[in-house]
């Protein structure tokens, strides 16, 4: 398949440039087994959920992965942190007017951790670069950094922003982007389903900016995936084996803990630990673990609106983002949901 087949025009009023009022407060379209369409809002939830069915939840936390410096020659510029590759030590995006080299240093701004945070430049990594701070990476952020909101949101990131761009069990730091799926939830509806009977397990997937990073070929096939931590608890697989033991449904709240829980299962049976993963869902992949998706909608001509074509069929999706557009819901990371069945056969 081509990439262009996976484009479509959005007017710009519907991209979500701040969450709803309220977490929960937002739209779900609910597209069956079928490709069928039902209009609910996200408070509906646990009426599409059976008691015995499994919410797997990505745990991640997003870091103030934004970072703004000086090179020892005086230049600007601007990070993303990628990866926090040990205490010290990150992977970031640069971007400048000439591209620091090996073996300079950064300088970044007065904080409460040192009169001087610098970090030396230690090698390239295809377009990442290496570095090494004089203070722990997540205390610099955590000081320097500025909330990584996405390219399309165009206001600076407020208090507000560092809130409610975090989902309610937020845990593991790590992501330079949220698990948007779980900002819908909060406290209570998360207490609704599990006094209904729906358990719920954790996997963290850390989202590299890689998420936001645009497909650059024609053919999907040819598209190379940013690798991306991930880690899958003990629990969780127990909780896989005694829902699927039930009848019940695993459902994956977001594409990140899709795509974990299926990278983890490539073998065959899921594993559990640690490892990386640059999986790309596209139309014809067999799921091998997720029986539901709660999602929202994603850009065009992206790889996670290819995985949700996978999931719930090319057509089935076609016809939900259009049918969204003509109802005026609200896209992209502070927008509305979709909760999306497996479909029953490939569309």
């Amino acid at each position: 398949m081509r990439v262009a087949d996976f484009d479509f025009n959005l007017p710009d009023e519907l991209i979500a440039q701040f969450p709803s009022e309220t977490r929960g407060a937002s739209r779900l379209l609910h597209v069956d087994a079928a490709g069928h369409c039902h209009d609910h809002q996200f408070r509906e939830l646990p009426t599409l959920l059976r008691a015995g069915d499994l919410l797997v939840l990505n745990d991640t936390r997003v870091i103030k992965a934004r970072l703004f410096g000086e090179k020892d020659t005086g230049g600007k510029v601007e990070l993303l942190v990628e990866r926090v590759l040990g205490e010290f030590e990150a992977l970031a995006f640069i971007r400048a007017s000439h591209a620091p080299k090996p073996g300079s240093t950064i300088y970044f701004g007065n904080s409460q951790l040192a009169d001087d945070v610098h970090a030396e430049v230690l090698a390239r990594q295809d377009d990442l670069t290496h570095l090494r701070f004089t203070q722990p990476v997540l205390d610099v952020l955590d000081q320097l950094g500025r909330l990584p909101l996405p390219p399309y949101i165009e206001h600076t990131p407020t208090a507000d922003d560092e809130a409610r761009y975090q989902t309610v069990y937020a845990n593991e730091p790590g992501a330079v982007a949220a698990p948007t799926a779980g900002l819908h939830f909060d406290d209570a509806m998360l207490a609704t389903l599990h006094a209904q009977g729906i358990a719920s397990a954790r996997v963290t997937l850390h989202v590299g900016a890689g998420t936001f990073q645009p497909v650059r070929v024609e053919t999907i096939a040819d598209h190379k995936m940013h690798s991306e931590r991930y880690t899958i608890p003990p629990a969780t697989v127990a909780a896989i084996a005694a829902t699927r033991a039930r009848g019940g449904r695993v459902v994956a709240v977001g594409t990140t803990s899709l795509r974990a829980l299926e990278s983890a299962a490539r073998a065959g049976d899921i594993r559990t630990g640690s490892d990386e993963t640059s999986i790309f869902i596209t139309p014809g992949y067999a799921f091998k673990v997720v029986d539901a998706l709660i999602t929202n909608f994603h850009l065009p001509k992206s790889t996670l609106l290819m995985l949700v074509s996978a999931f719930a069929g090319f057509k089935p999706i076609r016809a939900a983002y259009a049918h969204a557009i003509q109802n005026r819901y609200r896209f992209f990371s502070y927008g509305d949901a979709m909760f999306l069945e497996k479909q029953l056969t490939e569309r």
